[in-house]
């Protein structure tokens, strides 16, 4: 792996740093914790105190001063040593950067050293039961209650909801329902009363569970809001453009640990004298994973660049692409590695089959590719919509 020409040497020496944090843990810790059904504490509190879980926030409030491209390589190199901590992506990523663009100085100090140094989490909650990855059509709705906020509704796939001291709650106001999309982001601590959560039971080996929650008339204090109640789209894809960068590098992170180990298999594993590594059958497959996997790093850098630099309409489509071309890169690079291991790669011993199911999240969430698809056909290509 070679990032010589779009990295810089502070970032170069971050990835080797973060690589050697993430060796000393690896794959087998993370299968550990979840079979114990645990969290991984000791890997989230060590990166925190080394500062890589804030690397992005401000450095006021004990943060590292970078963004969303030095995030993403802690993500990154996490995943490939075969332990990347899915709640970086919802926490420092997508909650530290709203509340750090738009939060109110109460907001920030309250919560943005909390983020920064590991001590607070906070979950995101987005997704509905009838809304999938369309967010103008969210219904959980907040009216105004004199000085207070009432916010009602529901979310589903909502990780970690369990170990977060509040997630953050995208809503609408009230009078969104007559065609004005106005989305409004919430604070929401875990023990509000009237706001509820149930575990999903989850076919994904993962540490982070997923969660359906109910909000009844759940009553919020006037600070519960983050930004401006008619900021609308702004504030909210402040959050989601970096979820997508983030979720790009959650993928290239686990296809990289998948094709290692694929790699280093075919050149142990001997047949006929040879290892199988030196078959081309073998050998080209691996190849063009790893191929694919660079450059869908490649766009996940420039969306991260885009987004640091406040270019929100460029980030949004690198963002969007990225995501695409990681979750496709990844799929196949963990499929690759499977097949080249043969029964082994099906094997606990080996600890890849688990990565079938996890590599598919990149295809689904935090939204579709069939979205994306949408996406750019819509606003890159101006082809017409069909909805």
């Amino acid at each position: 792996m070679s990032t010589a020409v779009v990295e810089t040497e502070e970032h170069k020496a971050l990835r080797a740093a973060v690589a050697a944090l993430g060796k000393r843990y690896g794959r087998d810790y993370m299968t550990t914790v979840v079979r114990e059904g645990a969290h991984p504490d000791a890997l989230w509190a060590e990166a925190a105190k080394l500062g890589y879980l804030g690397v992005n926030l401000p450095e006021e409030y004990g943060g590292g001063g970078g963004g969303i491209a030095e995030l993403s390589i802690v993500l990154e190199e996490l995943g490939a040593a075969g332990c990347p901590l899915l709640m970086m992506v919802v926490s420092p990523a997508i909650c530290g950067t709203v509340i750090a663009r738009f939060g109110t100085d109460e907001q920030k100090a309250a919560w943005l050293p909390g983020l920064a140094d590991g001590s607070l989490t906070m979950a995101f909650g987005i997704t509905e039961p009838d809304a999938g990855s369309n967010s103008h059509r969210i219904t959980t709705t907040a009216r105004r209650d004199g000085d207070d906020w009432l916010l009602t509704g529901r979310k589903v796939f909502i990780s970690g909801v369990d170990i977060a001291d509040a997630t953050l709650i995208v809503g609408r106001t009230e009078d969104a329902r007559t065609g004005r999309l106005r989305p409004c982001l919430f604070i929401v601590p875990r023990d509000t009363p009237g706001f509820r959560r149930s575990q999903i039971d989850m076919e994904l080996q993962a540490p982070e569970k997923q969660f359906e929650l109910v909000l009844d008339d759940v009553r919020l204090p006037a600070e519960a809001l983050v930004g401006d109640e008619d900021a609308g789209l702004l504030q909210l894809f402040a959050g989601l453009n970096p979820e997508r960068v983030m979720t790009a590098a959650f993928a290239v992170g686990m296809g990289r640990y998948a094709v290692s180990r694929a790699v280093e298999y075919a050149r142990e594993r001997t047949v006929w004298k040879a290892p199988i590594g030196a078959h081309q059958a073998i050998a080209h497959p691996l190849a063009q994973a790893h191929i694919e996997l660079e450059l869908a790093r490649l766009m996940m850098q420039k969306a991260a660049h885009l987004y640091d630099a406040g270019d929100d309409l460029g980030a949004g489509e690198a963002a969007n692409m990225a995501k695409y071309a990681a979750a496709e890169a990844c799929v196949k690079a963990v499929d690759q590695a499977v097949h080249t291991l043969g029964g082994n790669g099906l094997t606990r011993e080996y600890g890849l089959a688990s990565l079938i199911t996890a590599a598919r999240v990149a295809r689904i969430a935090p939204v579709s590719r069939e979205m994306i698809l949408n996406f750019v056909s819509h606003q890159s290509l101006g082809l017409p919509k069909s909805y």
